[in-house]
């Protein structure tokens, strides 16, 4: 098991779904992954800590009212030593910050904040709560992709306000066009991008992927669920096989499995 004590400034340290109906979510996802769940009450509601093998995978919550209009979605957070800088830092580049920063209870500080090319994103000042304790297992998150209009601007925006390190992987990709990001020498990051038969209100994003032991049989599962199959299970050159799904409220998602069946 790949436990996380710690997460590096500039790693992606939490994934979290935004969901219309919540029970029915957590339903459809411990289905899916065999989470366990933890509900803990707040003054909103419900926010449920998603386990896998008894540590924090993830988090999930039924929108409110704040929310209504906005999609289900899968919001991703990059871990920071520093929110309210990050966020200076975020606008000086051409970002918006459109909520924050502000604390979380005693678990962290927050910020979320959109790039310029209309992507969204949340940094955490982990505090109490680092973050996921489990990373890369089945279950787990294991990759973060950006899906954008424009590659250039996100490139630009995205290494100088975390120091990330850029490389063209198109031809991992099967000749696709493919940016990885590293982050302090570790991948776990990239970009494409949006398809040209994508409808123009669709706006840039960021996606998880969850590692599975088998994509096609995962991939089944999930749309025996009530999922839909956006990208059906592909295999990239040397590395994996992935699908791209849309779960039953429509919050979209990726399935993974290494080659070799890491």
């Amino acid at each position: 098991m790949t436990e996380v004590q710690k997460h590096q400034p500039g790693m992606f340290c939490w994934v979290e779904l935004a969901a219309k109906d919540g029970p029915a979510a957590k339903k459809f996802y411990k289905s899916l992954f065999d989470w366990g769940v933890d509900d803990i009450p707040n003054d909103a509601g419900v926010y449920s800590m998603v386990q896998k093998k008894g540590k924090n995978a993830g988090g999930l919550y039924e929108q409110g009212p704040q929310e209504q209009g906005i999609p289900p979605h899968w919001n991703s957070y990059i871990c920071v030593d520093n929110a309210d800088e990050t966020a200076e830092k975020a606008k000086k580049l051409g970002g918006n910050v459109i909520l924050g920063p502000f604390d979380v209870m005693e678990h962290g500080r927050m910020a979320i904040i959109q790039d310029p090319t209309g992507a969204v994103f949340e940094v955490w000042e982990p505090k109490k709560h680092i973050g996921a304790k489990i990373l890369n297992e089945p279950g787990a998150l294991c990759w973060s992709e950006l899906t954008t209009r424009d590659p250039k601007a996100a490139e630009a925006f995205y290494t100088k306000l975390f120091g990330w390190t850029s490389k063209d992987s198109s031809g991992d990709a099967g000749g696709m066009q493919y940016t990885e990001f590293n982050n302090q020498g570790q991948p776990g990051v990239g970009m494409m991008a949006m398809p040209a038969e994508m409808p123009a209100h669709v706006p840039s994003y960021w996606m998880p992927y969850f590692q599975v032991v088998d994509c096609d049989a995962s991939t089944a599962k999930a749309t025996g669920l009530g999922a839909k199959v956006m990208v059906p299970p592909k295999d990239i050159p040397k590395t994996g096989r992935f699908a791209i799904l849309g779960d039953p409220q429509g919050a979209m998602f990726a399935l993974f499995t290494y080659a070799g069946g890491r």
